[in-house]
């Protein structure tokens, strides 16, 4: 049950898409945490992190994680950049981007509602 913006799992999540994820992965009872690792991406010469990527889920019992984002697909560059950097530094590791589309057609599939206020503006904060 979800109730403020959290999960059974009292897990306040950054915006309502990521609620409704971790609500349908409850539902078949899927294990998931939230942000549970934060991946460095770039650092400077003294070893300070410069930048940094912290994927939404990781589905431990399928070894991926999942980045979820409801932006216009045109407004997602950074991300692809972030995840290809991701994917040359970690090459062990599994992940999967789930789009607007991606999630729009899994509302639709699941038969939730398919609205703005779980999918977002299709600008970027």
């Amino acid at each position: 049950m979800m109730e403020n913006g959290k999960s059974k799992a009292g897990v306040t999540f950054s915006h309502p898409s990521e609620a409704e994820f971790a609500r349908i992965l409850d539902f078949y009872q899927i294990a998931w945490e939230y942000e549970p690792r934060t991946f460095i991406l770039h650092q400077d010469d003294q070893g300070h992190v410069i930048e940094a990527f912290s994927p939404d889920f990781y589905l431990p019992e399928q070894d991926l994680y999942i980045e979820l984002t409801t932006m216009e697909q045109r407004l997602i560059t950074k991300k692809h950049r972030k995840l290809r950097r991701l994917r040359e530094l970690y090459p062990e590791i599994n992940i999967k981007l789930l789009n607007r589309a991606d999630f729009k057609q899994m509302m639709v599939k699941y038969e939730l509602d398919n609205n703005d206020e779980l999918i977002g503006p299709r600008t970027a904060p």
